[in-house]
This record gives structure tokens, sequence and C-alpha cells, in this order.
């Protein structure tokens, strides 16, 4: 079983128009709820991939009570953590013309009390026992929150889990520190949490090498449609992914992690996982919905996918799997 932490949900009010233009009354022909959030992008994924896996996450007020009704509308199999505070929420607005975004908004974070802290803690650390593969994924609603997701890590590591990664915030270099399994983050968001700059080759390929040398067995940097760069067990891997018109980039990344979880219950190699999760990330980015790709839409994306291992280019086009 693969369970799926996500400390900081977001319910996700999205509505459709026509012909948006700022300054203008514009009329909503349409709009529904969507239950958003790093973690829950991923069940999302793996559910169309037809990979069992559980999300658990904190819930509280209306918002909450909403956010659930849809995400049970949705069958994703989950777990409430009850919380006082009122779960988050986003608009989000979409030219329905184009099939493409125009706009994000989303409120303040939620927050976590001390004693919710230790509830939380606890359960995640029971929850854990019972899987082989276990996810941290999203940003932190408050300082409290880091203690979860560190305990947690360290926890998980205990008990000798899978440990996959990806979130981003303060918190960012102390989950480097507890060397998690695998790590994936996009290139801004380690940019902006630690304060540091990765636009050159050189430079990403040296900042996952420094995560190698703290334990991190496949350490992974994503940046849209620019290369992605992975570092494995020392081996140094590039991977350009295809180009297309984004019609919504929201949830790349957890569709992209959840192509490497896909590759770990398959019992991939490396490069098939990686090629894969890439098809997945370009597939999502090309459709308004997020982290709802079918398999079958990553079949155009394989074949224009490039591999790189230490410089020398690997066929992705002849030899690829039957995913």
């Amino acid at each position: 079983m693969i369970t799926i932490f996500t400390l900081n949900p977001l319910l996700e009010e999205k509505f459709f128009l026509n012909d948006f233009e700022i300054g203008k009354t514009t009329r909503v022909f349409a709009s529904k709820f969507v239950c958003g959030g790093k973690g829950i992008n991923i069940s999302r994924q793996l559910n169309k991939l037809g990979v069992e896996n559980l999300s658990v996450f904190p819930l509280g007020g209306n918002n909450g009570k909403i956010y659930r009704h849809a995400i049970e509308s949705e069958k994703i199999n989950f777990s409430i953590l009850s919380a006082k505070s009122e779960t988050r929420k986003g608009i989000v607005i979409i030219d329905q013309n184009s099939n493409k975004l125009i706009s994000s908004i989303i409120t303040e974070d939620f927050s976590i009390s001390s004693e919710e802290n230790i509830k939380f803690t606890e359960k995640i650390e029971k929850m854990m026992e019972n899987s082989s593969i276990v996810v941290f994924a999203g940003s932190l609603p408050n300082a409290e929150a880091k203690e979860i997701i560190l305990k947690g890590i360290a926890k998980a590591k205990d008990l000798d889990k899978i440990t996959v990664v990806d979130t981003y915030g303060s918190h960012l270099s102390e989950v480097y520190e507890l060397a998690p399994m695998i790590i994936h983050n996009n290139v801004e968001e380690v940019e902006r949490s630690l304060s540091i700059s990765l636009k050159t080759e050189t430079e990403k390929l040296s900042f996952l090498k420094s995560l190698q040398q703290k334990g991190i067995n496949i350490a992974i940097l994503t940046d849209g449609n620019n290369p992605i760069y992975v570092n494995k067990f020392g081996f140094e891997y590039k991977i350009i992914p295809p180009q297309i018109e984004v019609a919504d980039s929201t949830g790349s990344g957890d569709a992209f992690v959840a192509g490497i979880l896909y590759g770990i219950e398959k019992s991939l190699v490396i490069k098939d996982s990686l090629v894969f999760a890439t098809s997945l990330g370009a597939a999502n980015a090309s459709e308004i919905d997020v982290c709802s790709v079918d398999i079958s839409k990553t079949e155009r994306f394989l074949r224009e996918i490039e591999f790189f291992e230490l410089g020398t280019r690997m066929k992705t086009i002849d030899d690829s799997p039957n995913y």
C-alpha cells in the first residue's frame, strides 16, 4: 500500500467562462469544487493508473465539509485528520474557449495547533506501519506542522519504508538532512526555499550531488519544459521533456511523482520510470484537468522524450516498454 500524507490540502472552486477581460463583467456558465494539494493530486493520478493508495490529510471547517464531499465523489481512498482550523480555499478561473487556465487565487493557509501536532504525528506513525511506500507531499500550513513531517520521515526510515518526499519551504534543508530515499523538487521551489541559484546545468548537478552525499538515493529536479536532472546513487541523468502547448501546468510535478511511484510498483528500471514519469507530467500540462491522465494519453509523448546518461544519449523511441 502507498500511503500519501498531505498536510496542506486545498479546496479549489473552478469557474468556467468565455472571453474573459480584465475590468469587464464576465458571466460564469459553470463551476465546480475540486480537491487540491500535492498528495491528493498524486493519489488521483495513481487511481488513473490503477495503483492502490491511501491519501491522508487534515480537514476543518465548512471548507473541509465541502472538500470531503468532493473527494468522496472522486472515489479517492482517504483518511481524515480532523482539524479545528478552516481548510484553505482557492479560486481557479478557466477560459472555456481556449481551455486554458487564466488565474489562480489561494487563501491563507490554515493552522495546526500544538495539540493537533501531537495527535497527527501519532496517527501518521501508526498508519505507516502497514504501508510499503510512504509519501510526504506539499507545503506546510504553519510552523507546528514542521515537526509532523520531520518526525514522520524519521519514523518511516526507522520502519525501513520506501520514503518519497516532495515538499518545499523553510524546512526543506532539514528534510534533506534526514535523507529520505527519494526527493523530488522543482527548481523554483528549491531556489525560493534555500535562497540558492539553480540556473545552470552545473549548478543543478552539483546540488543533486550534494543531496546524494547526504544519503538520498534518488534526487530529482524538474523545471517545467526545461530539462530534468536526476542523481541516483551518484549516476547522473538528464531528461529532455517534449515541447507542448500548456493548458494548465498545475499538478505536473505531482503527475511526475505518481509516475515514479508507478515505476516502483511495477519494478521498472530507473530509465523507464523517469521516461514514463516525464510523459505523465507533459500530458498533465496539456490538459485542464489536474492529474487525470489516462495511461493511453502518454503514448504520444514517450517517443518525443530524450534521455541521457552521463552525456550519452540512450534511446527512448524503439525500446520503450509497454506501460
